[in-house]
């Protein structure tokens, strides 16, 4: 049942690629084939959210029919929802939130202060098993497989409010599980390549000569936002939150001067092209359902400001 609680806390994640920090409005388009399917742009951030947040509302109308009071998730800001890619060309944003150390912050005050933990908590034994197994049938909820496209198996149990959430919105919940593992769990198929291909490793050179003229001698976007979080580590809060804005500034100005963010989105299109061979059809109906998703969640909740 913790399992069930922590995940709840927050929003079901939007998924990160490769190449991008989606943007807070409407993301940037991709060619369809990274992460989507054939003829259909991936969702932005913001719709991403928006099928979040009706998955939440509808597990707190089920839980009311069930004699339960059930709390959504913290909505924040659309600019504070933004997802983390390998790179960022927002200089705007970085500005202002840096690397996100605060918003990531925030977030964890959110899932520590969440109130559904809480009431569970305070049900008397009989009442918190029948919470459980109204929420997700707890280990008697039906268990759902799917194949992960490097290799294992991952499952899931599907049951209670959760499960007539997630069908309300995509249809048949181990149908989505599969497409939403196939297509979510190509990076390590795919990555290795990308990070080998020349044109993107070419422009990965020229970020890296761009931050040290800048004064940031990092090899690529990862280690200079470990050097950040190694920095807020060593210094106070304040000292080390100005560390980091400015060494996200550097890095997005430099992505947008290098074109690296633009010229991975690029080259990660190519190399899931290439895969649509065996997983196409998964990614098809992974992009088919998350639209049908949406339309649904259009008509429960608003969007984020």
């Amino acid at each position: 049942m913790r399992r069930t609680i922590a995940a709840l806390v927050t929003a079901t994640a939007v998924a990160v690629t490769v190449t991008g920090c989606g943007s807070t409005q409407d993301a940037e388009p991709r060619a369809a084939g990274a992460g989507a399917g054939a003829g259909l742009a991936p969702l932005s951030d913001a719709e991403q959210w928006r099928i979040s947040d009706a998955q939440q509302r509808l597990i707190k109308e089920c839980m009311s029919r069930k004699g339960f009071r059930y709390w959504e998730a913290e909505r924040l800001s659309l600019e504070a929802s933004r997802t983390q890619g390998y790179v960022s060309d927002d200089v705007a944003w970085a500005r202002k939130h840096g690397y996100g150390s605060r918003i990531r912050a925030e977030q964890e005050r959110a899932r520590r202060a969440n109130p559904n933990a809480a009431y569970r908590q305070s049900l008397p034994g009989e009442r918190r098993k029948a919470y459980d197994e109204a929420l997700d049938e707890g280990v008697h909820a039906p268990v759902i497989s799917a194949e992960l496209p490097g290799g294992g198996t991952v499952r899931k149990r599907v049951g209670g409010c959760v499960a007539e959430a997630e069908r309300h919105l995509y249809g048949d919940p181990e149908t989505w599980f599969r497409a939403e593992k196939t297509a979510g769990s190509l990076q390590p198929v795919y990555v290795p390549q990308l990070m080998a291909d020349r044109t993107f490793s070419a422009a990965l050179a020229a970020w890296a000569r761009c931050m040290e003229r800048a004064g940031h001698p990092y090899k690529d976007p990862g280690a200079a936002r470990q050097a950040a979080l190694q920095q807020a580590q060593e210094t106070g809060p304040a000292e080390a939150f100005e560390t980091e804005r400015k060494l996200a500034v550097a890095d997005a100005t430099c992505a947008g001067e290098t074109r690296l963010r633009s010229i991975g989105t690029e080259r990660e299109t190519h190399y899931v092209n290439k895969l649509r061979g065996r997983y196409g059809e998964a990614l098809d109906t992974h992009a088919r359902l998350q639209r049908e998703a949406l339309t649904r969640a259009i008509g429960i909740v608003g969007p984020r400001a």
